[in-house]
C-alpha cells in the first residue's frame, strides 16, 4: 500500500515548526506494513492544497493530510479537500450529533460540523477539530496529539507486509563500501541504505526475515567492525 503524506502549514515551510507529524506518520505507517512513498508540504493556501490533494489521490493508494483544520481564517484544508473531490461542504449529520454531546468551538455549527459531502466523520478524542475520510484521502488535525488520536481511529485501513529491518554498523568510510553494498543487492532480495556518521550504518530491509538475516550476515563477514 503506497501512501503519500501531505502537511499543510506556512510555519512548516518557514522552518518555524518541525514536521514531526510526517515523521511520526512515517514510522506508524511503516509499522503497519504500508509504504510512505512521498511527503509533501504546502502553504495554508486553498488552491495549493486542492491541486496537491487531487494529484496525490490519483497517484497513491491513500493520502494523509495534516494541518489546517480549525476555526481561524487560515484553516482552509477541509474546503480544499472538498473541492479536490468536487464535493460541497455540508453540515455532516454525524458531526452534528457528536457536538450535541461534546463541547466544541463557540461557533461549532459553522466550523467543526462542516465536512465534505459524503465524507466519513472521524471523532477527535484529543481535541475538537474532527478528521474526515473522503474517498482515499484521510484528513487529520495538525496538532500532534490530535493528529495521533484521529489517525489511530483509521489506522486499520493501512496494511501490508511489515518489513524486517537489520542494521550493520561498519567502521569504514562510506565510499569504500560501494562494492559490498552492490554485492548485497545482487545476491539478496533486500533494499539497502547507507548512513554515514560515527562510522556507517547500513540498513537492510525486506519482507522475508531469513533473507534479511542472510544479507546482514553476508555483509558483516566482509566489512571492518561489522556489528
Amino acid at each position: 500500500m503506497d501512501v503519500a503524506v501531505l502537511t499543510v502549514g506556512d510555519e512548516v515551510l518557514a522552518g518555524e515548526t518541525t514536521n514531526t507529524n510526517a515523521a511520526w506518520l512515517g514510522r506508524r505507517l511503516t509499522e503497519r506494513g504500508a509504504t510512505v512513498a512521498r511527503v509533501v508540504v504546502v502553504p495554508d493556501d486553498r488552491d495549493a492544497i486542492e491541486t496537491t490533494v487531487r494529484l496525490l489521490s490519483t497517484g497513491y493508494d491513500a493520502v494523509l493530510v495534516t494541518g489546517g483544520l480549525g476555526p481561524t481564517p487560515d484553516d482552509v484544508t477541509m474546503a480544499a479537500v472538498a473541492a479536490a473531490f468536487d464535493r460541497d461542504l455540508v453540515a455532516h449529520p454525524d458531526a452534528v450529533a457528536y457536538f450535541e454531546t461534546h463541547d466544541g468551538y463557540a461557533n461549532a455549527e459553522a466550523d467543526a460540523t462542516v465536512l465534505p459531502e459524503g465524507a466519513r466523520f472521524v471523532a477527535n478524542d484529543a481535541g475538537v477539530a474532527p478528521g474526515a475520510v473522503v474517498e482515499n484521502c484521510y484528513v487529520l488535525p495538525g496538532v500532534p496529539s490530535e493528529m495521533k488520536a484521529v489517525f489511530e481511529r483509521v489506522a486499520a485501513a493501512f496494511t501490508g507486509a511489515v518489513p524486517v529491518v537489520k542494521t550493520v554498523f561498519v567502521a569504514e568510510p562510506e565510499s569504500a563500501l560501494v562494492d559490498r553494498i552492490e554485492g548485497v543487492r545482487e545476491r539478496f532480495d533486500v533494499t539497502v541504505g547507507s548512513y554515514p556518521g560515527d562510522g556507517v550504518r547500513v540498513r537492510l530491509r525486506g519482507t522475508d526475515e531469513g533473507e534479511v538475516n542472510a544479507a546482514a550476515a553476508w555483509l558483516r563477514e566482509r566489512v571492518e567492525g561489522g556489528e
